[in-house]
């Protein structure tokens, strides 16, 4: 059975003394850097392509109809209501905004939350009717109501016999 190759640092076989036995494989601990270095590739990649290119990211959303309006659910934890950005224009809703990141004391081990811009866009169909719109901000979900005209809205129409 063949043996994986012990990568070791030339520093430590410098300050290594001749006689001492060779350094103990620690296979978890390689696999962990080597799912650190991957991690920083993909985030290379990902984000900081999008974050070059003055992009951002967009955060999970849904968008749901209902009879009356159209409901879009924005998940932005931690995010005040001040550095939210929430435009309607013509069937157009635009939400974007800033997530700071925050000071820390000791050294970031990992990272998966999201800091910087964050930009989303949706086209909802047809017109809409932009005076009535409500957005609220609980518990780090943003919900915006946008009802629909009149025009728009879902009616049933009765057949008539012959």
């Amino acid at each position: 059975m063949a043996l994986p190759l012990l990568r070791r640092d030339h520093a430590d076989e410098r300050t290594r003394p001749a006689t001492a036995p060779p350094a103990r494989q620690d296979p978890w601990r390689e696999l962990e850097a080597l799912r650190d270095r991957l991690d920083r590739v993909l985030d290379t990649m990902w984000d900081g392509g999008l974050r070059d290119a003055g992009l951002g990211w967009a955060p999970a959303v849904d968008v749901e109809e209902a009879d009356d309006a159209w409901i879009v659910e924005a998940e932005l934890p931690g995010v005040k209501e001040k550095d939210i950005t929430l435009e309607l224009h013509g069937a157009e809703l635009s939400i974007s905004g800033d997530i700071e990141e925050r000071a820390r004391g000791g050294i970031l081990r990992r990272r998966s939350r999201r800091v910087g811009h964050f930009d989303y866009r949706v086209n909802l169909p047809g017109v809409s009717d932009d005076e009535d719109v409500q957005a609220t901000l609980d518990e780090g979900v943003l919900t915006v109501r946008v009802p629909k005209p009149e025009h728009a809205k879902r009616r049933r129409i009765e057949i008539r016999g012959a």
